[in-house]
Formats: C-alpha cells, sequence, structure tokens
C-alpha cells in the first residue's frame, strides 16, 4: 500500500526556521517525483516545490523562492523541506505528494499531477 506520510511541522516565531521531511511506505521515493503543497484555512492549497528525480529539475513557487530548499536524503530515503525566515503568511498544513511523471515539469504545481498524498504536518507561524 503507497503511504507517504509528513513529519517535522511546529509552531515557530517570524524568522524562524522548521525542517520538514517526507517518508514513503510501499514505494521507494527515490524512484519519484516529490512535491510540497500547503493549504492555509479558507485558502485553496497551492504548490511549494517539487523535485525530480535524478537529473530532472526543481520547481519551486516564487514566493519561497531563496526561502525554501528542497532535498532528498538518499540515505534516509526521504524528501525534506527545508523552511527559513518564515512569516505568518507560510502558515499552513503541509503536505508532499507523488509525482508518477518523468520529471517534475511546467505542471508541477497542479495538483491533479500527483497521485498519493500524505496526511499533513501543520506549521503555525506567530509572535
Amino acid at each position: 500500500q503507497v503511504q507517504l506520510v509528513e513529519s517535522g511541522g511546529g509552531g515557530v516565531q517570524p524568522g524562524g526556521s522548521l525542517r520538514l521531511s517526507c517518508a514513503a511506505s510501499g514505494f521507494a521515493l527515490d524512484y519519484y517525483n516529490i512535491g510540497w503543497f500547503r493549504q492555509a484555512p479558507g485558502k485553496e492549497r497551492e504548490g511549494i516545490s517539487c523535485i525530480s528525480i535524478s537529473g530532472g529539475p526543481t520547481f519551486y513557487r516564487d514566493s519561497v523562492k531563496g526561502r525554501f530548499t528542497i532535498s532528498r536524503d538518499t540515505i534516509k530515503g526521504t524528501v525534506t523541506l527545508q523552511l527559513n525566515s518564515l512569516t505568518p503568511e507560510d502558515a499552513a498544513v503541509y503536505y508532499c505528494a507523488k509525482n508518477p511523471r518523468r520529471w517534475c515539469d511546467t505542471l508541477w504545481y497542479q495538483e491533479w499531477v500527483y497521485d498519493s498524498w500524505g496526511q499533513g504536518t501543520q506549521v503555525t507561524v506567530s509572535s
């Protein structure tokens, strides 16, 4: 059974950092593109980043470029999302999802591209 599990969420002050992790069971993350999305209360879910399998491109949402970094931990077999310089606008439930396409491409931010989703981890940013 394919399952994705996010961890690492929590509460931080503005300017703080968090490191989110996405782990999988039922398949190997190393062989799939993985995306991160977030959904704030009352808002639609939005794409944050997508990391391709080896050799492919990585994408970021404009509002997080330079602050968030997506990467693979090949030893642990996880995908991490480092969140830096957090603002209250970053507060949301963060989800990771599996992208079965060849690579992350120009449609990376579309939810329908992804075929499996985790349950999400909450990120709160407040002073």
